[in-house]
């Protein structure tokens, strides 16, 4: 991870200080990375006495950020040309209008700021961006930003702050031998006031029961493809029907098949509508499914990405085991 420099601090001071108002949004169906990076944009601006308006389409299905959900917004509120020009979009946590989902249209045309981690970030035309992708989580590079600009973060920003670097990194699972700058954050976290024993429980328990009955059915469907490195599992309509969507533990799938002897990469798919799926991409080491997922029009990180696509189970799964070939 790369320590933020002066000059992009002050590329941000001055960017905050030339608007007004600001909207800070974020992608839809938001992890803690987001939620906690949206925060911390708006503890800077705060500290900074300027206004502002938390946006997200949701939905806020992970237990550890649904206290938030009243924070946010899912509408932009109108404004007139004039009003249009003094307010600045903080872009977080993604880089590419179309990952807010229902509120991208009404973002374009207002100037951007961008602070994003993704490796396969690709930035509207004429924003401006802090985006570094050896950062584990999008919530640190605001930290540093937070304690270039104002200071020493209050307890309740630190733990807030924690949530977003413990989600990101697995808590600290992902993270290789590279990563002494983020344990020092982390370290500083703490003494601002984070308590990583709460984190950790918060984040790991609270998981309704039919999460764990769910989880079963998803190991059940598990196959294996590409000379046994590559698992993909999938979640029907109907899974969802008889599962519900509240507390979803993809995690714990993710850990138990990538715990498996040979096994690289694992796929989750989910059919979210007739017609749209949703795919979660997680690996070991080298193998960068990123890569892959950006052949669908989604993206992330080299170990951990994702997509929203067009097409059913059946026909997807061919497509993607033909691109892990690729990679396998």
């Amino acid at each position: 991870m790369k320590t933020i420099d002066s000059k992009q601090s002050a590329a941000f001071k001055a960017f905050v200080d030339s608007h007004e108002f600001f909207l800070i949004a974020g992608h839809k169906d938001p992890d803690g990375d987001c939620v906690s990076s949206s925060l911390a944009a708006a503890a800077i601006l705060k500290a900074l006495g300027k206004e502002f308006l938390l946006l997200n389409v949701g939905p806020f299905k992970r237990p550890e950020i649904r206290q938030y959900e009243n924070l946010f917004s899912s509408q932009i509120p109108f404004m007139g040309a004039e009003d249009a020009k003094k307010c600045g979009l903080l872009l977080v946590d993604c880089s590419e209008l179309s990952r807010t989902g229902d509120l991208s249209d009404g973002l374009k045309g207002f100037d951007a700021f961008i602070v994003d981690h993704h490796k396969t970030a690709e930035t509207p035309a004429g924003a401006q961006s802090i985006i570094d992708p050896t950062s584990p989580a999008a919530v640190c590079l605001f930290t540093m930003l937070y304690e270039s600009l104002v200071g020493k973060p209050d307890p309740e920003t630190a733990k807030i702050m924690f949530l977003g670097l413990s989600t990101d990194t697995g808590f600290f699972r992902f993270l290789r031998e590279d990563s002494a700058e983020v344990f020092e954050l982390a370290a500083r976290l703490v003494r601002y006031g984070a308590n990583p024993n709460k984190m950790y429980n918060r984040i790991s328990g609270g998981k309704p029961y039919s999460t764990r009955k769910l989880l079963g059915v998803l190991l059940g469907k598990a196959e294996r493809h590409c000379n046994g490195k590559l698992a993909i599992t999938y979640e029907t309509m109907e899974d969802t029907k008889n599962y519900g969507q509240e507390g979803r533990d993809s995690d714990a799938l993710y850990s138990a098949l990538l715990s498996v002897e040979g096994i690289e990469a694992v796929v989750f798919l989910r059919q979210e509508t007739d017609t749209t799926c949703t795919g979660g991409f997680r690996s070991l080491d080298e193998v960068d499914v990123s890569a892959v997922a950006a052949k669908f029009g989604g993206g992330g990180h080299k170990n951990a990405s994702g997509m929203s696509v067009n097409g059913k189970i059946a026909t997807l799964i061919p497509q993607i085991v033909k691109e892990f070939s690729r990679v396998l």
